[in-house]
């Protein structure tokens, strides 16, 4: 990478702009054209420096408001086995193992749904636990959202900021 390329990343922390043009509006701002922001990242994405583009959307504005973490005890499976499973399901947005505190937290596999309302990701949650065989598992809706956590900015030396 090079400082060109540090500066685009900078650029595409920000979102691509809403225009009809976005890398060629990136381009005219850091001096470069609009076919070099778009050949640039493309190789960035190539890569794996940029994993991917996404749209972050405020869920709760778009009528997303029942966010729940599900912790889930394995009943002797191994935890992969269930992991994969769980982790197949669209509707699952993160899927994890931490390890359990034996006799005072039992539950090792934990994943992240997102519903509007309750009944829809409790329903959704019943589902994907018959199919993984799971029984044993705890539903815990937030209630509030204190803080979404910044994205890291890119300086030119490829250091977070």
């Amino acid at each position: 990478m090079d400082p060109a390329d540090m500066k685009i990343l900078a650029a595409l922390e920000d979102g691509l702009p809403l225009v009809p043009e976005p890398f060629v509006e990136i381009g005219r701002k850091l001096g470069l054209t609009g076919d070099e922001v778009l050949e640039r990242t493309q190789k960035l994405l190539e890569s794996g420096v940029i994993r991917r583009f996404r749209a972050r959307i405020n869920q709760r504005q778009v009528g997303i408001s029942a966010n729940a973490l599900v912790a889930w005890h394995c009943n002797g499976e191994p935890a992969e086995k269930a992991g994969a499973v769980l982790a197949s399901y669209p509707s699952v947005t993160h899927c994890y193992e931490r390890r359990p505190v034996p006799g005072r937290w039992d539950y090792s596999l934990y994943t992240v749904h997102h519903g509007r309302s309750r009944e829809a990701v409790e329903d959704e949650v019943r589902k994907i636990a018959g199919a993984a065989g799971l029984s044993d598992y705890l539903v815990l809706f937030s209630t509030e959202e204190y803080k979404r956590v910044p994205h890291v900015r890119v300086n030119e030396n490829g250091r977070g900021s």
